[in-house]
């Protein structure tokens, strides 16, 4: 009793400010019965979270919803109805905003609802469903950026020995994605780990508290799989991207003294600074991807390992930042690449972010004009 009083009471102050009476609630009296099974005894030590957590995080989840959706939306309707547009590489950037726009549709109602009640009221089965949901598009995010990094190093580094790829390719990536994200995120479903309500009551994810090994070596291969691998692969092939542009500029530059001329910006200076400017925007859009999704790696790795103690507060950092992510990527299209621009303005001219005849050699983070090109010439063969 004792200790109990011990945790609980600066648990208290700490969320209500030391204001008094709700010192014998916890965060889990709101529950329903039929939920408290898959609640684990780590969340009863913490009294309710203040109300005005619950309403922030349902209003910006609802608008990160909105955005995603209409943005999202458009990214795939743009590129799916622009014939300039419709290229193998380009698959793999609808994959991308469809994976996002698919986990906002699906997450945001419930969240906000469960916001509303201030504690999960749907039930197990949509406990479950909206966090295999959140792994499933999380996972398809993920690799799908892995293969746009792959599909960037193999035109950039390998160059005109490279081979193009075709629209039977993407599709095949797209295929694996796809089914290496299910296989993935079905597994708790039949008793490897388990999808739970997190600590705030109003998501649900992996089960990162429950002590047995066969449950944290879920948490232990999937963030191997899904996190530091796909990691791995994207730092390797943007590190030789960056490193062949950076090499082709040094030789431009020394070309040009050598012609005691200031630069050598023909048509393929301008190709390849449009090259350049492709590896920094992709870097950042999938800095941004896991800037979003690290916060939850931790709180997992931190529930797995012990390494302090997790509170209610702390698991909504971990929803707000991996949902906001399915918003970045609309964005980053939209200021980056000119095709997509000129279409944007031609189909919502009020949406448009900029005049189509801005910068031309202004690059997608999904797919760059020489990729493009390549693609159609091998189309045509």
């Amino acid at each position: 009793m004792a200790s109990a009083s011990l945790i609980s009471e600066p648990s208290f102050s700490a969320y209500w400010g030391g204001s008094g009476g709700f010192a014998n609630q916890t965060v889990v009296d709101k529950v329903p019965p039929e939920m408290l099974y898959l609640v684990d005894p780590h969340w009863y030590q913490f009294p309710p979270m203040n109300p005005l957590w619950h309403g922030l995080l349902g209003f910006v989840i609802g608008v990160l919803g909105v955005i995603s959706v209409i943005g999202n939306g458009m990214v795939i309707y743009i590129f799916s109805t622009t014939k300039s547009l419709r290229t193998p590489s380009n698959l793999l950037v609808v994959n991308l905003a469809f994976s996002d726009f698919l986990m906002m549709f699906t997450m945001s109602p419930p969240m906000v609802i469960n916001c509303y009640y201030e504690t999960w009221v749907l039930g197990p089965f949509m406990c479950e469903l909206y966090a295999l949901f959140g792994s499933l598009f999380g996972c398809g995010s993920i690799w799908t950026m892995t293969m746009i990094a792959l599909d960037r190093y193999n035109v950039i580094v390998k160059g005109l020995s490279a081979k193009p790829m075709t629209n039977k390719t993407a599709m095949l990536r797209i295929l694996f994605i796809w089914a290496f994200s299910v296989a993935w995120t079905i597994m708790p479903l039949f008793g490897w780990n388990r999808y739970v309500p997190e600590g705030n009551m109003t998501a649900c994810g992996t089960d990162y508290l429950t002590k047995d090994w066969v449950s944290r070596s879920y948490i232990l291969v999937y963030s191997f799989f899904v996190y530091f691998l796909p990691l791995g692969t994207i730092i390797y092939s943007y590190f030789f991207i960056l490193q062949a542009v950076s090499a082709h500029e040094k030789q431009m530059r020394e070309q040009a003294k050598k012609m005691n001329v200031a630069s050598l910006r023909s048509a393929e200076a301008s190709q390849t600074s449009a090259e350049c400017k492709l590896a920094k925007v992709a870097l950042m859009t999938i800095s941004l991807w896991f800037f979003a999704w690290t916060p939850y790696l931790i709180i997992n790795f931190t529930g797995i390992f012990e390494t302090m103690k997790i509170s209610p507060l702390l698991t909504i950092w971990g929803s707000l930042f991996a949902k906001a992510n399915a918003v970045y990527n609309p964005i980053v299209y939209g200021i980056s690449h000119p095709k997509y621009r000129a279409a944007l303005e031609k189909k919502f001219p009020s949406l448009a972010c900029a005049s189509s005849s801005g910068d031309n050699t202004s690059v997608a983070s999904g797919a760059t004009t020489v990729s493009d090109e390549k693609s159609e010439k091998s189309a045509s063969a």
